[in-house]
């Protein structure tokens, strides 16, 4: 197992990128991980960037240096490369597909870059690895599990110091006992998208 591991969670206000870190972070003491988790939501409730930090292991504090993250778990595909100061040519990029369009966009501001050029560019920094967890959220039966989906993706890399089961074990403690099966069911449907 690795000394250090620090996972940096983004997205969009909304998209339950805090959500995601608080459960890492409680996966991590269920595991016996020390572990801090720091978070930045400026202007998160109007669809601004929110990010989060996970650092686990031997780590005295919340904050990773530039260069260090062993993964990036981002709900929406620019809000990935907003962090990728945080990678390497090793740290994994897991990233939902479908952009979040601001609203500087909407009324003709500013421009929201052709998706596939924002996955090339971070190709020349990291690893991509792309997820439709939109669909797979709405396929497992509510939109609202994104994060959860992107929890399983993240579980498939193989870069957390504790297994998929404590994972989702932590998620199913966290959500209401009508919602385990929603949630199960995009935890798994994640963690297929990384693995096939």
């Amino acid at each position: 197992m690795k000394e250090k591991t620090n996972i940096i969670l983004t997205g969009v206000g909304g998209q339950g990128v805090i959500t995601a870190a608080n459960i890492l972070g409680k996966a991590a003491v269920r595991a016996k991980v020390n572990v801090f988790v720091s978070e930045v939501h400026g202007m998160a409730q109007r669809g601004g960037s929110v990010n989060c930090t996970v650092r686990m292991g031997r780590v005295t504090g919340p904050l990773a240096a530039s260069g260090t993250a062993d993964a990036i778990l981002s709900m929406e595909p620019i809000e990935s490369l907003r962090y990728i100061g945080y990678s390497n040519k090793n740290t994994k990029i897991i990233t939902d597909i479908t952009p979040v369009i601001p609203f500087t966009v909407s009324v003709g501001m500013e421009k929201y870059p052709p998706v596939d050029e924002v996955f090339k560019e971070i190709k020349n920094y990291a690893k991509l690895y792309k997820v439709d967890a939109t669909k797979i959220a709405r396929d497992a039966g509510a939109i609202i599990t994104k994060n959860i989906v992107m929890l399983g993706s993240l579980a498939a890399t193989e870069v957390l110091p504790f297994s998929k089961d404590i994972l989702l074990e932590t998620i199913l403690e966290n959500v209401p006992a009508k919602f385990k099966e929603i949630n199960t069911k995009a935890f798994e449907g994640g963690f297929k998208a990384i693995k096939k």
